[in-house]
């Protein structure tokens, strides 16, 4: 990320401080995108690369992106708490970027765990754009999802089976962008990724 334009800060959250990171766009900011990252067990940070490219899609959309690490994971305090005091995490992070930003247009987004973390939060408020990168299903509850959500899912992903994410996005009638090659990281992919999140998303936003 570039870090001229970040911001890093810790909040109060339920079990004490929750670490962010806010990117702001060049221009005027049209609203914020919540991004959600991996497994806090597995590496998972906000500084992974994909949660840092879903940022960049973000500012580049003219949003504010605002990262944040789980319970446990960096500067936030606590300790893992199977997906129900993460999800507390993202409603406390949410609150406060509503606050600070006010925002036109609101985006959920998260890879892996995170989209199981986003998923939960988007019935209880349901954003403008929901985006699912690599999304945990059969790991996790990820729940049903709206047909206008992005999902993109790497063909080799071997973290998370593509035929498991299309089992789950069946009934639902909800489309898969598939990455063809990729893995679970997306490797040698994260600009496509970048540019596939922002055309998806830069119709959603413009009304």
């Amino acid at each position: 990320m570039n870090r001229t334009n970040e911001e890093r800060l810790l909040i109060d959250g339920p079990s004490g401080n929750i670490e962010l990171a806010l990117n702001e766009p060049s221009g005027v900011s049209k609203g914020c995108a919540l991004i959600a990252h991996p497994h806090p067990l597995y590496g998972g940070t906000l500084d992974n690369k994909v949660v840092q490219m879903l940022a960049k899609a973000f500012n580049a959309l003219g949003l504010t992106s605002v990262r944040f690490n789980f319970r446990g994971v960096g500067d936030s305090d606590g300790v893992y708490d199977e997906g129900v005091g993460e999800l507390e995490d993202f409603k406390s992070v949410q609150s406060y970027a509503v606050k600070r930003i006010r925002p036109e247009h609101t985006v959920f987004a998260g890879f892996s765990f995170g989209t199981y973390i986003v998923s939960q939060a988007a019935t209880l408020d349901l954003p403008d754009q929901l985006v699912l990168i690599a999304p945990a299903v059969g790991k996790f509850e990820v729940l049903d999802v709206s047909e206008e959500t992005l999902v993109i899912h790497g063909e080799e992903d071997d973290v998370v089976l593509l035929s498991d994410v299309m089992n789950w996005a069946r009934p639902q009638h909800v489309p898969v962008t598939v990455f063809p090659g990729s893995g679970h990281f997306f490797h040698g992919d994260l600009v496509r990724l970048k540019n596939a999140v922002i055309k998806h998303c830069r119709y959603r936003l413009s009304s």
